[in-house]
Protein backbone atom coordinates (compact mmCIF):
# COMPACT_ATOMS: atom_id res chain seq x y z
CA UNK A 1 0.00 0.00 0.00
CA UNK A 2 2.97 2.35 0.46
CA UNK A 3 3.56 5.36 3.01
CA UNK A 4 3.47 5.72 6.49
CA UNK A 5 -0.29 4.75 7.91
CA UNK A 6 -1.90 6.68 10.89
CA UNK A 7 -2.88 4.95 14.29
CA UNK A 8 -6.36 6.43 14.28
CA UNK A 9 -8.94 4.13 14.92
CA UNK A 10 -10.88 3.27 11.65
CA UNK A 11 -13.56 0.93 11.43
CA UNK A 12 -14.08 -0.70 7.63
CA UNK A 13 -17.03 -2.37 6.38
CA UNK A 14 -17.70 -4.40 3.45
CA UNK A 15 -21.19 -5.26 2.38
CA UNK A 16 -21.03 -7.87 -0.53
CA UNK A 17 -24.21 -7.91 -2.47
CA UNK A 18 -25.27 -9.88 -5.08
CA UNK A 19 -24.47 -7.06 -7.71
CA UNK A 20 -22.07 -4.90 -6.09
CA UNK A 21 -19.31 -5.16 -3.10
CA UNK A 22 -19.64 -2.00 -1.33
CA UNK A 23 -16.84 -0.54 1.36
CA UNK A 24 -17.10 2.30 4.04
CA UNK A 25 -14.65 3.39 6.21
CA UNK A 26 -15.90 5.35 9.25
CA UNK A 27 -14.17 7.20 12.19
CA UNK A 28 -15.12 6.62 15.83
CA UNK A 29 -18.10 9.12 15.55
CA UNK A 30 -19.46 7.28 12.42
CA UNK A 31 -18.43 10.64 9.92
CA UNK A 32 -17.43 8.56 6.52
CA UNK A 33 -14.45 8.79 5.70
CA UNK A 34 -14.23 6.48 2.62
CA UNK A 35 -17.00 4.79 0.14
CA UNK A 36 -16.27 3.05 -2.51
CA UNK A 37 -18.15 0.18 -4.95
CA UNK A 38 -17.15 -2.28 -7.01
CA UNK A 39 -19.04 -4.92 -9.32
CA UNK A 40 -19.43 -8.49 -7.87
CA UNK A 41 -17.86 -11.07 -9.77
CA UNK A 42 -20.50 -12.92 -9.91
CA UNK A 43 -19.94 -17.25 -9.66
CA UNK A 44 -16.50 -16.34 -8.50
CA UNK A 45 -15.28 -17.01 -5.37
CA UNK A 46 -11.81 -16.42 -5.43
CA UNK A 47 -12.50 -13.21 -7.39
CA UNK A 48 -15.14 -11.85 -4.49
CA UNK A 49 -11.82 -12.05 -1.98
CA UNK A 50 -9.74 -10.74 -4.02
CA UNK A 51 -12.32 -7.57 -5.04
CA UNK A 52 -12.70 -7.61 -1.26
CA UNK A 53 -9.12 -7.04 -0.40
CA UNK A 54 -8.53 -4.40 -3.19
CA UNK A 55 -11.82 -2.37 -1.32
CA UNK A 56 -10.00 -2.53 1.59
CA UNK A 57 -6.88 -1.93 0.54
CA UNK A 58 -8.18 1.41 -1.59
CA UNK A 59 -10.04 2.67 1.52
CA UNK A 60 -6.66 2.54 3.55
CA UNK A 61 -4.69 3.72 1.01
CA UNK A 62 -6.93 6.95 0.62
CA UNK A 63 -6.82 7.53 4.14
CA UNK A 64 -3.59 6.82 5.70
CA UNK A 65 -5.35 4.58 8.38
CA UNK A 66 -5.40 0.66 9.09
CA UNK A 67 -9.01 -0.62 10.04
CA UNK A 68 -11.06 -3.55 11.35
CA UNK A 69 -12.93 -5.25 8.70
CA UNK A 70 -16.78 -6.26 9.44
CA UNK A 71 -18.18 -7.74 6.55
CA UNK A 72 -22.33 -8.53 5.58
CA UNK A 73 -23.14 -11.06 3.49
CA UNK A 74 -26.23 -12.43 2.24
CA UNK A 75 -26.07 -15.72 4.18
CA UNK A 76 -24.38 -16.12 7.14
CA UNK A 77 -21.04 -17.71 8.71
CA UNK A 78 -22.44 -21.72 10.61
CA UNK A 79 -21.24 -21.36 13.83
CA UNK A 80 -21.07 -25.28 13.68
CA UNK A 81 -19.05 -26.11 10.36
CA UNK A 82 -17.23 -22.13 10.10
CA UNK A 83 -18.74 -22.47 6.59
CA UNK A 84 -21.04 -20.11 4.79
CA UNK A 85 -24.59 -21.40 4.56
CA UNK A 86 -28.13 -19.63 3.06
CA UNK A 87 -26.43 -16.97 0.96
CA UNK A 88 -28.47 -16.54 -2.13
CA UNK A 89 -25.33 -16.09 -3.71
CA UNK A 90 -24.88 -19.92 -4.49
CA UNK A 91 -21.39 -19.65 -5.02
CA UNK A 92 -20.67 -19.08 -1.74
CA UNK A 93 -22.13 -21.55 0.25
CA UNK A 94 -20.25 -24.26 1.76
CA UNK A 95 -17.00 -21.92 0.99
CA UNK A 96 -14.74 -21.16 3.94
CA UNK A 97 -15.48 -16.90 3.63
CA UNK A 98 -14.16 -15.81 6.95
CA UNK A 99 -11.15 -18.29 7.06
CA UNK A 100 -9.86 -17.31 3.59
CA UNK A 101 -10.60 -13.78 3.48
CA UNK A 102 -8.69 -13.61 7.11
CA UNK A 103 -5.65 -15.17 5.03
CA UNK A 104 -6.05 -12.69 2.13
CA UNK A 105 -6.37 -9.58 4.46
CA UNK A 106 -3.69 -10.77 6.93
CA UNK A 107 -5.90 -10.19 9.78
CA UNK A 108 -9.28 -10.62 11.62
CA UNK A 109 -12.42 -10.28 9.93
CA UNK A 110 -15.98 -10.36 11.90
CA UNK A 111 -19.35 -11.49 9.67
CA UNK A 112 -23.14 -10.64 9.41
CA UNK A 113 -26.33 -11.35 7.86
CA UNK A 114 -26.55 -7.87 5.41
CA UNK A 115 -29.97 -7.72 7.28
CA UNK A 116 -28.36 -7.82 10.67
CA UNK A 117 -25.65 -4.98 9.28
CA UNK A 118 -28.69 -2.94 8.32
CA UNK A 119 -30.65 -3.27 11.79
CA UNK A 120 -27.22 -2.88 13.54
CA UNK A 121 -26.27 0.36 11.40
CA UNK A 122 -30.09 2.22 12.38
CA UNK A 123 -30.01 0.87 15.66
CA UNK A 124 -27.10 2.70 16.65
CA UNK A 125 -27.38 5.92 15.59
CA UNK A 126 -29.67 5.47 12.21
CA UNK A 127 -33.23 5.78 12.26
CA UNK A 128 -33.57 3.88 15.48
CA UNK A 129 -31.26 4.95 17.23
CA UNK A 130 -33.47 5.84 20.43
CA UNK A 131 -34.62 2.59 20.75
CA UNK A 132 -34.22 -0.19 22.72
CA UNK A 133 -35.85 -3.06 20.93
CA UNK A 134 -35.31 -2.82 16.89
CA UNK A 135 -36.63 -4.61 14.06
CA UNK A 136 -34.64 -4.08 10.64
CA UNK A 137 -36.25 -5.31 7.84
CA UNK A 138 -34.79 -6.01 4.18
CA UNK A 139 -37.10 -6.14 1.63
CA UNK A 140 -35.39 -5.96 -2.02
CA UNK A 141 -34.43 -8.75 -4.67
CA UNK A 142 -34.62 -11.22 -1.23
CA UNK A 143 -36.21 -11.05 2.30
CA UNK A 144 -34.29 -10.68 5.41
CA UNK A 145 -34.66 -9.54 9.36
CA UNK A 146 -32.51 -8.93 11.92
CA UNK A 147 -32.80 -7.98 15.81
CA UNK A 148 -30.99 -5.56 17.82
CA UNK A 149 -31.25 -4.82 21.77
CA UNK A 150 -29.60 -2.56 23.70
CA UNK A 151 -27.56 -1.60 20.34
CA UNK A 152 -26.59 -4.87 20.85
CA UNK A 153 -27.19 -7.34 17.33
CA UNK A 154 -28.88 -10.90 18.18
CA UNK A 155 -27.19 -13.43 15.88
CA UNK A 156 -28.13 -16.67 18.20
CA UNK A 157 -26.07 -19.76 18.16
CA UNK A 158 -27.11 -20.98 15.06
CA UNK A 159 -25.96 -17.63 12.91
CA UNK A 160 -30.28 -17.61 12.24
CA UNK A 161 -30.86 -14.56 14.65
CA UNK A 162 -34.26 -12.37 12.83
CA UNK A 163 -34.28 -14.49 10.31
CA UNK A 164 -37.85 -14.20 9.03
CA UNK A 165 -37.75 -14.49 5.39
CA UNK A 166 -37.87 -18.27 5.58
CA UNK A 167 -41.29 -18.85 7.65
CA UNK A 168 -44.64 -19.51 6.42
CA UNK A 169 -46.65 -16.06 5.18
CA UNK A 170 -48.95 -16.03 8.68
CA UNK A 171 -52.81 -16.07 8.78
CA UNK A 172 -52.55 -17.42 4.91
CA UNK A 173 -55.75 -17.44 2.73
CA UNK A 174 -56.66 -20.35 0.62
CA UNK A 175 -55.64 -18.80 -1.88
CA UNK A 176 -52.35 -18.44 -0.74
CA UNK A 177 -51.31 -22.12 0.39
CA UNK A 178 -49.11 -23.86 -0.41
CA UNK A 179 -48.13 -20.57 -1.70
CA UNK A 180 -44.96 -20.03 -4.40
CA UNK A 181 -42.26 -22.57 -4.53
CA UNK A 182 -38.59 -20.72 -2.75
CA UNK A 183 -35.17 -21.22 -3.91
CA UNK A 184 -34.34 -22.76 -0.55
CA UNK A 185 -36.67 -25.39 -0.83
CA UNK A 186 -39.94 -24.99 0.65
CA UNK A 187 -43.07 -23.34 -0.45
CA UNK A 188 -44.84 -19.63 0.75
CA UNK A 189 -42.08 -18.42 2.88
CA UNK A 190 -42.61 -14.89 3.48
CA UNK A 191 -39.69 -14.12 0.88
CA UNK A 192 -41.92 -15.35 -2.24
CA UNK A 193 -44.79 -12.91 -1.40
CA UNK A 194 -43.26 -9.71 -0.08
CA UNK A 195 -39.78 -9.68 -1.72
CA UNK A 196 -39.10 -7.17 -4.88
CA UNK A 197 -39.20 -10.57 -6.65
CA UNK A 198 -42.03 -12.35 -5.00
CA UNK A 199 -44.02 -8.61 -5.50
CA UNK A 200 -42.98 -8.61 -9.29
CA UNK A 201 -44.25 -12.38 -9.33
CA UNK A 202 -47.26 -11.58 -8.29
CA UNK A 203 -47.87 -9.06 -10.49
CA UNK A 204 -47.29 -10.96 -13.55
CA UNK A 205 -49.76 -14.22 -11.89
CA UNK A 206 -52.37 -11.30 -11.27
CA UNK A 207 -52.24 -10.40 -15.53
CA UNK A 208 -49.43 -7.46 -15.39
CA UNK A 209 -46.34 -7.76 -17.60
CA UNK A 210 -42.79 -8.54 -16.94
CA UNK A 211 -41.47 -4.98 -14.88
CA UNK A 212 -39.68 -4.58 -11.40
CA UNK A 213 -41.65 -4.20 -8.37
CA UNK A 214 -40.21 -0.64 -8.24
CA UNK A 215 -42.12 0.33 -11.11
CA UNK A 216 -45.37 -0.31 -10.01
CA UNK A 217 -45.84 2.73 -7.60
CA UNK A 218 -45.67 4.44 -11.26
CA UNK A 219 -47.77 1.82 -12.76
CA UNK A 220 -50.71 2.32 -10.41
CA UNK A 221 -50.23 6.43 -10.71
CA UNK A 222 -50.72 5.68 -14.61
CA UNK A 223 -54.16 3.93 -14.03
CA UNK A 224 -53.05 0.49 -13.90
CA UNK A 225 -55.84 -1.36 -11.93
CA UNK A 226 -53.33 -4.75 -11.95
CA UNK A 227 -50.35 -2.89 -10.41
CA UNK A 228 -52.93 -1.13 -7.64
CA UNK A 229 -54.11 -4.80 -6.44
CA UNK A 230 -50.74 -6.57 -6.55
CA UNK A 231 -49.56 -3.32 -4.00
CA UNK A 232 -52.08 -3.85 -2.00
CA UNK A 233 -51.97 -7.30 -1.98
CA UNK A 234 -48.17 -7.26 -0.95
CA UNK A 235 -48.72 -4.15 1.81
CA UNK A 236 -51.43 -7.18 3.55
CA UNK A 237 -48.65 -9.54 3.58
CA UNK A 238 -45.95 -7.66 4.12
CA UNK A 239 -48.47 -6.29 7.69
CA UNK A 240 -49.09 -9.70 8.81
CA UNK A 241 -45.58 -10.77 8.64
CA UNK A 242 -44.37 -7.73 10.54
CA UNK A 243 -47.22 -8.43 13.14
CA UNK A 244 -45.56 -11.95 13.75
CA UNK A 245 -42.05 -10.47 14.95
CA UNK A 246 -44.42 -7.88 16.79
CA UNK A 247 -46.20 -10.32 18.76
CA UNK A 248 -43.03 -12.25 19.16
CA UNK A 249 -40.34 -9.34 20.35
CA UNK A 250 -42.24 -6.37 21.25
CA UNK A 251 -39.87 -3.89 19.15
CA UNK A 252 -40.26 -0.49 19.97
CA UNK A 253 -39.36 0.47 15.94
CA UNK A 254 -39.22 -1.15 12.84
CA UNK A 255 -37.12 0.26 10.41
CA UNK A 256 -37.89 -1.17 6.25
CA UNK A 257 -34.69 -1.34 4.04
CA UNK A 258 -33.94 -2.90 0.68
CA UNK A 259 -35.16 -0.86 -2.56
CA UNK A 260 -39.17 -1.51 -1.85
CA UNK A 261 -38.75 0.87 1.15
CA UNK A 262 -38.60 3.36 -1.05
CA UNK A 263 -42.58 3.50 -2.04
CA UNK A 264 -43.99 5.60 0.65
CA UNK A 265 -47.38 3.95 0.78
CA UNK A 266 -46.25 1.38 2.83
CA UNK A 267 -45.48 3.96 5.88
CA UNK A 268 -49.02 4.99 4.78
CA UNK A 269 -50.55 1.87 4.97
CA UNK A 270 -48.76 -0.42 7.28
CA UNK A 271 -49.56 0.63 10.50
CA UNK A 272 -53.64 -0.03 9.90
CA UNK A 273 -52.87 -2.93 8.32
CA UNK A 274 -50.47 -4.67 11.39
CA UNK A 275 -52.98 -2.80 13.98
CA UNK A 276 -56.10 -5.60 14.17
CA UNK A 277 -53.33 -8.70 14.70
CA UNK A 278 -51.59 -7.31 17.12
CA UNK A 279 -52.24 -9.18 20.51
CA UNK A 280 -52.41 -6.40 22.69
CA UNK A 281 -54.65 -3.08 23.16
CA UNK A 282 -51.83 -0.42 22.32
CA UNK A 283 -52.32 -1.59 18.29
CA UNK A 284 -50.26 1.43 17.45
CA UNK A 285 -47.12 0.23 15.41
CA UNK A 286 -43.83 2.31 14.11
CA UNK A 287 -42.45 1.48 10.84
CA UNK A 288 -40.00 3.90 9.27
CA UNK A 289 -37.64 4.34 6.40
CA UNK A 290 -34.04 3.93 7.03
CA UNK A 291 -31.87 7.41 7.39
CA UNK A 292 -28.41 5.95 5.71
CA UNK A 293 -30.56 4.09 2.92
CA UNK A 294 -28.66 1.78 0.52
CA UNK A 295 -25.51 2.44 2.32
CA UNK A 296 -27.24 1.32 5.89
CA UNK A 297 -26.02 -2.11 5.35
CA UNK A 298 -22.22 -0.95 4.93
CA UNK A 299 -22.07 1.19 7.84
CA UNK A 300 -23.66 -1.95 10.35
CA UNK A 301 -20.66 -4.16 8.79
CA UNK A 302 -18.75 -1.36 10.33
CA UNK A 303 -19.75 -1.19 13.04
CA UNK A 304 -19.32 -5.17 14.14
Amino acid sequence: MGGCMNDTPMRIGVDLGGSKIAVAALADDGATLFEQRAPTPKGDYDGCIRAICALVEAAEAATEKTGGVGVGLPGSISPKSGLVQNANSPWLNGRALKEDLQAALRREARFANDANCFALSEAVDGAAKDASIVFGVIIGTGCGGGVVIDKKLINGPKGIGGEWGHIPLPWANTDETPGPECWCGHRGCLETWISGTGLAADYRRLGGEQVSAEQLPQHTNAGDAVARMALRLHATRLARGLVMVINMIDPDIIVLGGGLSNMPHLYAQLPALVAPYIFSDNQRARIVPPQYGDASGVRGAARL
